[in-house]
C-alpha cells in the first residue's frame, strides 16, 4: 500500500471527542465541495447543521445525506443579496434556535490577471466574501455572546499567505477578508469566540477543476498532465479531499480549539512556502 492510500484510509479511523453534541450550526456553501463535507462532518459528530446556499434542490438533496436528516435544516439565499440573506438567517433564528458555530464558506471569483479584472469584478467578490460573511457575523454574535460559546470559521484560500498567479481578485478579496477576521478575533475573543481562518489548497473540488481547464487552455497542455505538474508543487504529491479540510474546520468548531483564536491554517499539504 502506499503512503497517499495508508493516509487516506486511517484518516477518520481514530474519534477524539469534539463535544460538539447539540451545538448549532450555519454551513455556507454546504451543497458541494468543502462546505458539503464540512456539514457531513459536523453533523457526524451532533451537531444541528443549517445549510444554506441559494439552490433548493441541491440543498435538500444534501440534507438527505446528513445523518437524521429532522435534527436539520436549510435556507434558500443568495449571497448577491447582503441585506435579503441577513434577514433570511434573522427569520430562521426566531422561529428556532441561534448558531454557535458559523461556517463562511463562498465560491470563488473568476480566474484571470488581476490588471485585466473590472471594477464590477472586484464589487460583486467584495459583496459576496466579505459583506456577507460581516452581515452574518452581525447576525449570529449576539446568540454566541449570550452562550459564551462561538466559532466563526471563514474558508478562505492559501492565497491570503501567498498570492496564488491567475487569481487576481480572489487574491485581493480573500486579503480583505483575512484582516477583517483577525480584526473581528481581536474584538469577540472576551465573549468565548473564536474567529479562525481555514486556508484550503489545491482539494479535489468543482473550482480546482475550473482552475486546471483555464491552465490547460492557457498553456496547451492536456488537464491531466496539468494536474500533474499542480501535484508535484505539492510536498504530499496529490490533491486534498475537501473531508480532509473539513476535518480541520470541525476541530476549529470544537471545545478542543477553544484558545486557538485570530489563525490563518493552511490545510494545503505542505504547498505554501512562507511560514
Amino acid at each position: 500500500m502506499s503512503c497517499t492510500a495508508y493516509f487516506v484510509k486511517r484518516q477518520h479511523e481514530n474519534n477524539m471527542n469534539l463535544n460538539l453534541n447539540n451545538k448549532t450550526a450555519l454551513v455556507c456553501g454546504s451543497t458541494q465541495g468543502i462546505g458539503k463535507a464540512t456539514a457531513i462532518a459536523l453533523a457526524q459528530e451532533g451537531v444541528k447543521v443549517t445549510l444554506i446556499a441559494r439552490n433548493e434542490k441541491k440543498l435538500k438533496a444534501v440534507l438527505s445525506e446528513l445523518p437524521n436528516p429532522k435534527n436539520h435544516n436549510y435556507i434558500v439565499a443568495d449571497f448577491s443579496d447582503p441585506k435579503n440573506l441577513g434577514k433570511s438567517v434573522s427569520n430562521h433564528i426566531d422561529k428556532h434556535r441561534g448558531f454557535h458555530i458559523l461556517i463562511n464558506n463562498t465560491g470563488g471569483p473568476k480566474a484571470g490577471a488581476v490588471f485585466l479584472a473590472t471594477l464590477e469584478a472586484f464589487e460583486n467578490a467584495f459583496v459576496q466574501h466579505l459583506k456577507c460573511n460581516h452581515i452574518l457575523a452581525q447576525t449570529v454574535v449576539p446568540f454566541m455572546k449570550n452562550e459564551c460559546y462561538g466559532r466563526i470559521i471563514n474558508i478562505i484560500s492559501t492565497s491570503v499567505k501567498q498570492p496564488l498567479d491567475g487569481l487576481g481578485v480572489s487574491n485581493t478579496i480573500r486579503g480583505a477578508v483575512a484582516n477583517w477576521s483577525k480584526t473581528l478575533a481581536n474584538e469577540l475573543g472576551q465573549f468565548g469566540i473564536t474567529v479562525n481562518n481555514v486556508l484550503p489548497g489545491a482539494t479535489a473540488t468543482e473550482r480546482l477543476s475550473e482552475i486546471i481547464r483555464n491552465k490547460s487552455e492557457k498553456t496547451n497542455i492536456s488537464q491531466d498532465q496539468t494536474a500533474i505538474a499542480m501535484k508535484n508543487t505539492i510536498p504530499a504529491k496529490r490533491f486534498a479531499k475537501p473531508e480532509e479540510t473539513a476535518s480541520a474546520i470541525t476541530f476549529l468548531a470544537s471545545e478542543r480549539a477553544a484558545y486557538i483564536n485570530g489563525v490563518n491554517l493552511p490545510v494545503d499539504g505542505g504547498r505554501t512556502k512562507s511560514l
